[in-house]
């Protein structure tokens, strides 16, 4: 999780800094807003952090679940983030958005501008419909999901794969494995060791994906000669995929 926070001000509302948290649920970047978004700092925080998640994300969801309140120099800052994901050819959509910031909108006529949706699961599957934006073309039609806890470890992996031609998701949390797992299909799972390091671990692992062929990365591979690694796991996914068609 990625965590960007604005400068504190102070105001007749209380303070105004406003943090956002970020998670990466397979291809989406979901970023949870907490405090308010108004001219400034708070509004150059968001600003800045969009840009930053396009530099390899195009599927941003902005979860205003947490927001207070949002000024025109706030809502124009979240208009300008979603203009500049979609000329990158991808989508900045809303959810739980507050009743105080609907009528915003609403008054704003940006409920027909925005994609709204009621809950993060709701905003992710819009981005895993057919005919939505995708980062990265599949080449092969093998969709792979990773799980790990470590972020260094996913981004590696994500593109020793997407070079290779897989449709590649990851994700940090059981949580959103099982999202993902309700809003599209995959033919591979691979799980680090924290995944299935304890029991209870295990069965909630077991319980998202019980017809999914599973490769164990292991705890070695974060510390292993990055390029043998990598290619003993393509190796082994090969293999694995082979059999499942075979």
């Amino acid at each position: 999780m990625v965590r960007f926070c604005g400068a504190d001000l102070s105001c007749a509302g209380g303070p105004l800094r406003l943090s956002l948290d970020t998670r990466q649920v397979g291809r989406v970047a979901i970023v949870r807003c907490n405090g308010r978004i108004v001219a400034g700092s708070e509004s150059e925080s968001l600003r800045t952090h969009v840009t930053w998640l396009l530099r390899d994300r195009r599927a941003i969801v902005l979860n205003l679940g947490e927001v207070a309140f949002v000024d025109s120099s706030g809502l124009g800052t979240m208009v300008r983030g979603m203009t500049s994901t979609r000329q990158a050819r991808g989508d900045l959509k809303l959810c739980n958005v507050a009743d105080h910031l609907r009528k915003v909108l609403e008054l704003s006529h940006l409920t027909k501008v925005f994609d709204i949706h009621d809950s993060e699961e709701n905003a992710v599957a819009a981005f895993y419909r057919p005919g939505t934006c995708d980062e990265t073309p599949a080449l092969s039609g093998r969709c792979v999901l990773c799980l790990d806890s470590d972020a260094d470890v996913l981004a590696y992996v994500r593109e020793l794969l997407r070079r290779a031609g897989y449709d590649v998701h990851t994700s940090t949390h059981l949580g959103d494995a099982r999202l993902l797992m309700r809003v599209t299909h995959f033919d591979l799972v691979l799980a680090g060791p924290d995944m299935t390091a304890f029991p209870a671990a295990q069965r909630a692992f077991q319980a998202i994906c019980p017809s999914v062929p599973v490769i164990e990365l292991g705890s070695d591979f974060s510390t292993s000669d990055a390029g043998k690694a990598g290619a003993g796991l393509l190796e082994r996914i090969g293999q694995r995929l082979n059999q499942k068609t075979a």
